[in-house]
């Protein structure tokens, strides 16, 4: 209520809060985790997701005043949290070459220049259309539609950077790139694995599933370098015994891994494990257990041990809790996707499930856990630098050839801009300068640009890191209403639903993205694909999607109520979409990051007041900081073996092939993670991840394994990223 009323006051908190997440409201701009099909209480929101509200909702707007106000150097030497805290954005601006301020622009002059920028490239593939989690299936689908027809596939996007090691790993194994599980299967497993997630702070709101599972009868093991406050005793709010009775404990048993060690502790559970496999799944649905099962057949606990930081002992009591649960469901998230080996672990993931055969069975399967509210959404759209297995059909339905060439995914993208291959970045929400690692080579790549156009809601570091010239095109919200009609998203567990606003937009200037996108391509295209029509009637999109995309026939008339839930062939019939129709178990060889005398494994993280690079306070409450942001989390006897002490200013310095990379100015802060491992926020840690560090398989960034050194800090801590 802090939040929320202090943004939005009184009113206008109601009017918003009671529709989050409700079947006649909105979809939370926050996290992807779905709602009930059934009842719903008149509370669908955590504490983040009334802060997502509140910042999208807030009465505070960024106007040309503003802008006029402040030149866009001063601009940039702000902190994310200030940028953040100003409000939405009104009209769109442009900063042209030798301007020190953003300038208004009108509508129509903003898309021509867009599009003579556009069709003045040499080739398509000089441009690169980048997309955010938040955008809706619609404008996502006319996104990708617009690049493609275009002709390029240089379709970057946020799960690029999260889950892309996920969608790698489950496309190889099952055949699907998302999730297996449903929230009901959640509420009735026998044994749910929490690892590499925080979902006190991430998704708050599963906490109250894996409440409801475990009064069900369920055992929770959590799986984390750090111990996370919800995982270890929850306190629901929505509940009077919650709120004035003790926490209800969630894990059943806590795992302190070491950063990197997932690869190696799901590989000494498939060993255990063996004596308990299902024979009569593996024979009838997979592929390759003989090879799987002798690449496991013998543990070298001493090597294990140095991987995973746990006893055998440990171990030994978790595969006993696999053995004995007749429904597991894994659950994981960035802990296990940004490293080197994530797509690896992952396949080790799957190989336990499948030796168990706990694929396709209630209250069983793979739970990825996505961040941002439909992330997922806009991959099933197309929004992918690969052509998706239904690009011959778009094609066919809008009368153009697509391109065939794989595009570049976000690292990619960010070299081709620094190489001047590309020299248009389109940015469809999110906050790419700070979402992306290696940030003073990101920054500079974005700088070279001819053109960057910005759509968003809110002022952002991606605003003041811009092109020689620069767009910012404001869009509305999920919060307000459309006249175009509802849009819909898709959660982390394949459902499709409607989202609908209702407040009034925050300036009479804002256009929806869908009128962006198709007035984009308006203005860029020729007029075989009918933008006009899109733009003012959202139901003619989802008429096209309905034609196009698997899963999706009778759209319109399927979206009543909660909606409805996509096809999942593993989970719904056991039946997988690979080569040879079967789920593959795989080999992977044991590997474990050598860290050297003196050195530590850093793991960027969230904040409690924080989602994805948005700040919503200086605050993380659950692990005791108040009023900073710039703090590194280590063991206090990895301190003291450094000759630090707890409150000692330090600077994190990585080193790489090319070079060391330091960020300055860090409070160490003595901690009970995991012994020789260090843990700090991003975006102000993103600058230690070089471009070139990412998972092998994905492309994904290495922001969870980090080698670093912690020196006596030299200098004052920067302006921007306090």
């Amino acid at each position: 209520m802090r939040a929320a009323v202090g943004e939005m006051g009184v009113r206008r908190t109601a009017l918003t809060l009671l529709k989050v997440n409700q079947k006649s409201g909105f979809d939370c701009p926050g996290c992807a985790w779905p709602e009930s099909a059934g009842h719903r209480t008149p509370f669908e929101f955590c504490e983040n997701g009334a802060k997502a509200v509140a910042e999208e909702a807030t009465l505070r707007r960024v106007t040309p005043e503003f802008f006029a106000e402040h030149p866009v150097a001063e601009l940039d030497g702000r902190s994310d949290y200030w940028l953040g805290q100003q409000g939405r954005l009104t009209h769109p601006m442009v900063l042209r070459p030798g301007d020190t301020h953003y300038r208004p622009i009108s509508w129509p002059d903003a898309f021509a220049l867009t599009a003579s920028t556009l069709r003045g490239l040499d080739t398509p593939d000089a441009a690169a259309f980048y997309t955010s989690g938040r955008t809706s299936n619609e404008a996502a689908f006319l996104y990708q539609l617009f690049a493609r027809a275009f002709g390029t596939n240089n379709l970057p996007d946020c799960s690029n950077m999260c889950h892309e090691s996920s969608g790698t790993a489950l496309n190889a194994t099952i055949g699907i790139g998302k999730g297996s599980v449903t929230l009901d299967d959640i509420h009735r497993s026998s044994l749910i694995v929490v690892v590499g997630q925080n979902p006190g702070t991430n998704h708050p709101r599963m906490l109250t599933a894996l409440e409801t599972a475990k009064r069900n009868g369920a055992r929770i093991i959590a799986v984390n370098p750090l111990p996370e406050a919800g995982l270890l005793a929850f306190k629901n709010p929505q509940k009077v015994s919650g709120v004035v009775g003790s926490a209800t404990t969630l894990a059943d048993q806590y795992l302190q891994i070491r950063v990197g060690g997932d690869l190696a502790l799901f590989q000494a559970l498939g060993t255990l494990l063996l004596p308990h496999a299902d024979r009569e799944f593996i024979a009838a649905h997979t592929t390759g257990f003989d090879s799987y099962a002798a690449n496991v057949a013998e543990v070298d606990w001493a090597v294990t041990e140095e991987a995973t930081g746990l006893t055998r002992a440990e171990i030994e009591e978790t595969a006993a809790m696999f053995a004995a649960s007749d429904a597991t469901i894994v659950c994981w998230a960035m802990g296990l996707t940004q490293h080197r080996d994530a797509v690896a672990t992952i396949q080790e993931v799957v190989n336990v499930q499948l030796l168990r055969g706990m694929i396709g069975k209630p209250g069983a399967g793979l739970c990825p856990v996505r961040g941002h509210s439909n992330v997922q959404g806009d991959r099933t759209m197309g929004v992918w630098e690969r052509v998706p297995a239904w690009g011959p059909a778009l094609g066919k339905e809008f009368g153009f050839r697509v391109p065939a060439e794989t595009g570049h995914d976000t690292v990619e993208t960010i070299r081709a801009m620094r190489d001047g291959q590309v020299k248009v970045f389109v940015g469809m929400g999110g906050n790419f300068a700070a979402a992306t690692p290696d940030t003073v080579a990101t920054e500079a790549a974005l700088r070279t640009c001819e053109l960057t156009v910005q759509i968003s809601t809110k002022l952002n570091r991606s605003h003041t890191v811009t092109g020689k010239t620069a767009l910012i095109l404001p869009c509305l919200g999920r919060t307000e209403a459309d006249p175009a009609g509802f849009v819909t998203v898709e959660d982390s567990m394949s459902c499709v639903h409607a989202s609908r606003g209702s407040l009034p937009p925050a300036a009479p200037t804002l256009l929806s993205e869908v009128a962006i996108v198709s007035r984009l391509g308006a203005a860029t295209l020729d007029d075989t694909i009918p933008w006009e029509s899109f733009e003012h009637d959202y139901a003619a999109v989802r008429a096209r999607i309905a034609r196009v995309v698997p899963g999706f026939a009778d759209f319109e008339n399927r979206l009543g109520g909660a909606g409805f839930t996509l096809p999942h062939p593993p989970r719904d019939s056991r039946s997988f979409d690979t080569p040879d129709g079967r789920a593959r178990f795989t080999v992977s060889p044991l590997t474990s990051i050598e860290v050297p005398e003196g050195r530590l494994l850093m793991q960027t993280l969230r904040s409690h007041d924080q989602y994805n690079t948005t700040i919503y306070g200086l605050d993380d409450r659950y692990r005791g900081i108040t009023a900073g942001r710039r703090v590194v989390f280590a063991h206090a006897e990895d301190l003291a073996e450094h000759g630090l002490a707890d409150g000692s200013m330090v600077d994190i310095v990585s080193e790489w092939p090319d070079g060391e990379r330091r960020a300055e100015g860090f409070r160490a802060v003595a901690y009970p993670t995991a012994r020789g491992c260090v843990a700090t926020y991003f975006p102000e840690a993103n600058v230690l991840v070089p471009l070139d560090s990412v998972a092998v398989g994905s492309n994904t960034p290495t922001s969870k394994a980090v080698v670093v050194r912690l020196e006596p800090a030299h200098a004052p801590s920067p302006g921007p990223s306090a």
